[in-house]
């Protein structure tokens, strides 16, 4: 109710404000035509009409920036105070988990099972700090701008197959969930930058699909456009909501009360880096298309590219290693 209220009391406020002054200039300029015509004093009417209208453009102009601050201020701070709660809730709990585990472990006798069990448990943990840590690095890498930036002709089909196998196994899912369609192309910008993108926009798809999971990758090219469909079967985005998920730490609803890990940097990272590279990512209306009914949500992501040779491209990569050659 309170961050409702928030945003809606300024713009209120300030829509208020410029009716009051929009109906006080016309008040003024029609009382003073009527005393300078019954004075027949045309010219001082003309300039106080002059004179008045400069300042009634300057308060004007200054209600509006006024008004336009306000509702910036306010959504820094709702974004400022979801990063907080994203970031201690992302630290607290697998703390938590690993302090409990390691006290359990020092002042009881534990099985080998329990053990193996208990380091698996703490193993997750870990990984959810570092997963944690590397989106915050990600994000202050996505925003910095480079100079002189390793561009190379990159074979996105295996960036995606990389990303899939990567996600999937953080994820302890099968890689039959994600199911692929994909045409050979090459794209143009950094290796780093292309594993980031897919990265993130698989590891959603993956994380909110519904149950049991359902996610596609499909990827075309036409006119050097490549185009770059995920989709999965999870809740959806709402429509009101589909541009603001590229904002950093914009998560959808309460942040305190999600049940899926995450610093809502993710698609942040996605959208920097797509505008970088002259592309354009975007969420679809899966009613628009002709798809799936159970598909509830749809990415897609533009870039220019163009076709793979079988005889291969200077700088294509052939297959990427492992996940640390993507990794920032």
């Amino acid at each position: 109710m309170f961050e409702r209220w928030s945003l809606k009391f300024p713009i209120t406020l300030g829509v208020t404000m410029i009716i009051l002054i929009v109906a006080l200039i016309v008040g003024w300029v029609i009382l003073t035509a009527y005393n300078a015509f019954q004075s027949q004093q045309a010219g001082f009417f003309w300039m106080l009409l002059s004179v008045g209208s400069v300042f009634f453009a300057i308060l004007l102009t200054g209600v509006i920036f006024y008004l336009t601050l306000s509702v910036k201020a306010i959504n820094l701070t709702r974004r400022q105070s979801n990063f907080i709660d994203s970031v201690t809730h992302e630290l607290k709990s697998p703390i938590a988990s690993l302090k409990l585990y390691l006290q359990t472990l020092d002042m009881r006798d534990v099985s080998p099972e329990e053990q193996a069990r208990f380091l698996r448990f703490m193993m997750d943990d870990v990984e959810r700090l570092d997963n944690l840590i590397t989106h915050l690095l990600e994000a202050g890498y996505a925003e910095k701008m480079r100079e002189h930036e390793s561009v190379a002709a990159v074979d996105l089909a295996e960036v995606i197959r990389q990303a899939v196998r990567s996600v999937t196994l953080r994820y302890r899912v099968d890689q039959d969930v994600v199911k692929l369609d994909l045409e050979p192309c090459l794209i143009s910008m950094p290796l780093v930058d292309a594993a980031m993108i897919f990265r993130n926009i698989i590891d959603n798809a993956v994380k909110y699909a519904g149950t049991p999971p359902h996610v596609t990758v499909s990827l075309k090219l036409s006119n050097e456009t490549v185009t770059c469909r995920i989709t999965d079967n999870g809740q959806g985005i709402p429509e009101t909501l589909r541009r603001k998920i590229f904002g950093r730490f914009v998560r959808l609803g309460r942040e305190l009360r999600r049940e899926k890990p995450g610093t809502g940097l993710g698609l942040h990272i996605v959208s920097t880096l797509v505008k970088r590279a002259g592309g354009k990512v975007s969420v679809i209306d899966p009613d628009s298309v002709e798809e799936d009914p159970n598909i509830k949500t749809i990415f897609e992501v533009r870039l220019p590219g163009r076709p793979l040779r079988n005889n291969g491209d200077n700088g294509a990569p052939s297959r990427l290693e492992s996940d640390s050659a993507v990794q920032v």
